[in-house]
């Protein structure tokens, strides 16, 4: 029977496989530290290969380079043996929510999601450190007998949560930032789907930098815009006062969306203004259009020209239908039809537009003023108009440059929190807009620097509005908040505790506002969390040839201690490639415990004792996969046996055991 691997994906052996397929005889072998072989590339046959377009030596080349990015490179390329457990007591729901809320080290997260989320993830946002010279990046390495230096050197928490300061008197101030952020972009890279893209916040510090690196793991093609985001004066600079930060986009695949004709949409800013304004006019007008247009025009003269509402003033007019704008009835281009159409007051032929009518039909043309949809001037020596209606163009293109006060977001933050517990949070406004236009019924959107989780706030917020059921996946470091900060006063250890309980209050406050709305009471407000852990496997599991006679016993006992069945679950659930927030059941059968994922999609039984009566009950529920503890089989009999017994009751059951 195959046993799972129990360890994240290793890249490069991956990496040499797909180049197997394409030059098959570039494939060798090389011998490793501990004397066993492993496939390796012959780089000198592959460069003959590719001999007409090998760039090597001393020719000059278009790259972008640095200090560690070998390292970079290796360390995104690295197998982990880690695992995520699962923590009930800090879920909301957790049993029936799809959301996820990871903690522990981003790179190790998406190291772990790789076969879970491959090709899935529809929308990534991230807000990583700015590198300002004040702030903490992640510090990776692999060598683990660096780890104690680091705890020493306080590179380290005592937890060993991986963050140094990063000062711009380093001398690898930028290398430093790079080598942090192009693994954890590479990796997350894997996960978008194919019409899926990724949002980058940055500032001018290393937007730069940013953009280079992102070209080099995206390709330049598939650059979407840099979205610049004034979000108000500082008063920090002698020369320029810099006022706006960037959010840069990447597509997963540009040509894909072309082919597709796909188009990403907002909806107006300040139309909900304008329909309550509309609302106010009806309830005193009724049914007097003329008075209603003339009240309309006159809010919108009242407005301030910041107002966000002043820039559809043009949407003025009233009628049965609601708010209109007399738009351009005139053919595009010119040389459209001419022929006559009477005014319906005066009955005289109209003056015709100089490039002709936008329709060549003369009947269509009076189908549309039989049905109201055509605007007369007060004669016919007025062109007349077509209705554009309001409530039929509230979608608009996005625009790169665009204004939303950065205090905003920290007062609702702060309102809702009890205090300013985090230092300038992002808008979840304006990463609603983004969730908005790019994504729709339960597509998955992922945020690896969650912070305070601006991210699921806005996704909850989206789902909301349009009835969506969108899904979050939130990752955050276990990092300790200082004992004179806000948050530790408030109760709060550690950042990912602050972000969970933001998570709970949005839903809520989202939830009491939307109260009657249809459909608000299936929100989904919860989230499950998982937290990053060593392996539930012991070091032999890893390395069973190296087992001497004395660990023996320790061959057979191969999973920790510590570790509950639920544990042992969720890894297998990674190794497969299983959704991490399927519902999960538990029944007993022939006295054993059994988990279900998603009713049938797998069956998993770590108890030990297991008979071939219990694996007949079992192969007779036919699931699509089915694994054990090794170690939890009777006797050798029911181990040799199991594959078949699957075979003769549930022959597409793929069986496996850890």
């Amino acid at each position: 029977m195959e046993k799972l691997k129990m360890h994240s994906p290793d890249f490069t052996q991956e990496n040499i496989a797909k180049l197997a397929e394409l030059f098959p005889n570039c494939v060798t072998e090389s011998g490793a530290e501990d004397g066993t072989l492993k496939r390796a590339i012959d780089f000198d046959q592959l460069r003959q290969e590719l001999s007409t377009s090998i760039v090597e030596g001393t020719q000059e080349r278009y790259q972008l380079n640095w200090p560690g990015k070998r390292e970079a490179l290796l360390i995104a390329n690295a197998p982990i043996a880690k695992t995520l457990r699962p923590c009930r007591e800090e879920s909301v729901d957790f049993d029936t929510t799809q959301n996820l809320f990871i903690e522990g080290d981003n790179l190790d997260a998406l190291k772990l999601l790789q076969e879970t989320y491959l090709n899935k993830v529809k929308m990534i946002y991230i807000d990583p450190p700015y590198n300002t010279g004040n702030d903490f990046i992640y510090k990776d390495s692999f060598a683990s007998e660096q780890i104690a230096h680091q705890v020493a050197s306080g590179e380290r928490t005592e937890e060993g949560a991986r963050l140094v300061a990063n000062p711009e008197g380093n001398g690898r101030f930028h290398s430093n930032w790079l080598t942090m952020i192009a693994p954890r972009i590479r990796l997350a890279k894997n996960m978008l789907a194919q019409d899926g893209a990724i949002f980058v916040s940055c500032d001018e510090g290393e937007h730069p930098r940013l953009r280079l690196a992102m070209d080099e793991i995206f390709g330049q093609s598939n650059f979407v815009a840099d979205m610049v985001w004034a979000a108000g004066r500082k008063n920090d600079s002698r020369l320029v006062s810099v006022s706006h930060e960037y959010i840069v986009c990447y597509a997963r695949d540009v040509e894909y969306l072309r082919g597709k004709q796909v188009t990403w949409r907002q909806r107006k800013k300040g139309l909900d203004e304008i329909y309550a304004q509309y609302e106010r006019l009806k309830r005193q007008h009724g049914q007097d259009y003329k008075a209603m247009t003339e009240g309309m025009k006159e809010w919108y003269r009242s407005l301030a020209d910041s107002h966000l509402s002043k820039a559809h003033k043009h949407y003025a007019h009233v009628d049965a239908r609601g708010i209109y704008f007399p738009d351009n009835i005139s053919w595009p281009g010119g040389g459209g039809p001419k022929y006559e159409v009477l005014h319906p007051t005066t009955k005289k032929a109209v003056k015709i537009p100089s490039r002709g009518w936008m329709t060549s039909d003369p009947k269509r043309m009076q189908e549309w003023i039989d049905d109201d949809r055509v605007h007369f001037g007060e004669d016919e020596n007025a062109v007349p108009c077509i209705k554009s209606y309001l409530k039929d163009k509230e979608q608009q293109t996005p625009y790169s440059v665009f204004y939303q006060d950065g205090r905003a977001a920290s007062k609702r933050l702060r309102t809702l929190m009890d205090g300013d517990l985090f230092d300038f949070p992002k808008d979840e406004l304006v990463l609603q807009e983004i969730v908005e236009m790019l994504t729709e019924g339960d597509d998955i959107v992922l945020d690896f620097f969650a912070g305070s989780s601006t991210t699921a706030h806005s996704v909850m917020l989206q789902n909301a509005t349009d009835g969506g059921n969108r899904r979050f996946v939130m990752v955050q470091l276990d990092e300790k908040t200082g004992e004179d900060s806000a948050a530790f006063q408030a109760g709060f250890k550690s950042i990912p505790e602050v972000s969970r309980e933001r998570i709970r209050r949005a839903g809520k406050k989202i939830k009491e506002e939307n109260a009657g709305k249809d459909g608000i009471d299936q929100l989904d407000t919860g989230f499950r969390v998982l937290k990053i852990d060593s392996s539930n496997m012991k070091d032999v599991y890893y390395a069973p040839d190296a087992v001497q006679q004395g660990d023996l016993l320790e061959q057979v006992n191969n999973i920790r201690e510590d570790r509950t069945p639920e544990d042992l679950l969720f890894q297998v659930l990674l190794d497969w490639g299983v959704d991490l927030a399927l519902p999960i059941t538990t029944e007993t059968i022939a006295g054993k415990q059994v988990f279900f994922v998603d009713s049938n999609a797998l069956a998993a039984c770590f108890e030990t004792g297991i008979n071939e009566e219990f694996v007949k009950a079992l192969a007779a529920r036919h699931p699509l996969r089915a694994v054990f503890r090794d170690s939890g089989f009777g006797s050798d009999s029911v181990k040799i046996n199991i594959e078949q017994i699957f075979k003769l009751i549930s022959p597409t059951t793929e069986v496996k055991s850890i």
